[in-house]
């Protein structure tokens, strides 16, 4: 971030008046800190605009660039809308829940004052999460170039057309599926659509990605853990009738004729999120997931480092 002037890019959903009236506050703390904030052109500058000082900047501006955090006031959507402003700046993001499950958000709607003063100390530690990196070839010409934090799908474009799909991995065809679609994730997508379609839960410390079928009408049809080094491939049948859609992150969507490649690999730029805190993975997904864990007594071994 250049000059002395500490700036933070403030989101959150636009249609939610709870949410906005949250922007506001956390806006008033923020500038009263004498930190100055931004709003993303066009989602909720009207809300706080007059409310607030705050400056607007418009996408096109590189609305992420030279803040020293993206922080976002919503769900897991909102958040990954944040990450997406963020690529490419090194900006990291904070996410405060105000929606459900809310997987990838650091505090919630209760802890906001408290996040507040965190920004105000710098008191957070930026810890990086891996990314995919996608790109959908038609005919050999590329048609797409995107990335994701939580997953990249291929689905079905039309209710009654099943998809078959051939899935490659390290350039070598492993099966061909007729399904509904398919699930690409990283780790920290696992607990996302990947857990919804029956994939394993995987530890952000882990670096893999996952490959979970969609109700695959094949014997070998099992979610796949592989290699973060693999380059994974699939590709719509020539000849088919089903036509498919790629999605990154559920936000980004791409037309699929049959004929369509698409490659995901490791990115080399990783997102990076903003903590608050130590607590492990397992803590999350017992808050998370409400988890039962009533009777634990913890270990009764003496003499651990």
């Amino acid at each position: 971030m250049s000059g002395s002037q500490r700036r933070v890019l403030l989101m959150t959903h636009p249609g939610r008046p709870e949410a906005l009236d949250v922007a506001v506050g956390v806006a008033e703390r923020l500038t009263d800190a004498g930190i100055e904030v931004r709003l993303p052109a066009g989602e909720i500058e009207q809300s706080i605009l007059g409310r607030h000082p705050v400056s607007v900047v418009h996408d096109g501006d590189d609305p992420a660039r030279d803040v020293e955090l993206v922080v976002v006031l919503g769900g897991d959507g909102t958040i990954l809308r944040g990450a997406e402003l963020a690529r490419g700046t090194g900006t990291p993001v904070l996410g405060v829940n105000l929606g459900h499950v809310g997987f990838l958000a650091e505090a919630e709607r209760e802890d906001v004052d408290s996040t507040v003063e965190h920004i105000v100390d710098r008191d957070y530690r930026v810890e990086e999460r891996m990314a995919l990196d996608v790109v959908a070839t038609r005919g050999g010409v590329e048609v797409a170039h995107s990335f994701a934090l939580n997953e990249v799908t291929v689905e079905k474009a039309a209710r009654e057309r099943m998809l078959l799909l051939t899935v490659e991995i390290d350039g070598r065809p492993l099966s061909t599926w007729g399904c509904d679609g398919l699930v690409m994730a990283t780790p920290t997508g696992s607990t996302a659509y990947a857990f919804s379609a029956g994939g394993p839960v995987v530890w952000p410390g882990v670096e893999a990605m996952l490959v979970v079928p969609l109700s695959a009408h094949a014997l070998f049809s099992r979610p796949l853990v592989v290699a973060p080094t693999s380059d994974l491939a699939v590709e719509l049948v020539q000849g088919t009738e089903g036509h498919g859609v790629m999605w990154c992150d559920g936000r980004r969507a791409v037309n699929l004729p049959p004929g369509s490649r698409i490659e995901v690999s490791h990115s080399n730029e990783p997102v990076r999120l903003a903590r608050l805190n130590e607590a492990p993975f397992t803590d999350r997904l017992v808050a998370k997931f409400d988890l039962p864990v009533q009777g634990w007594r913890g270990s009764k071994r003496s003499g651990r480092d």
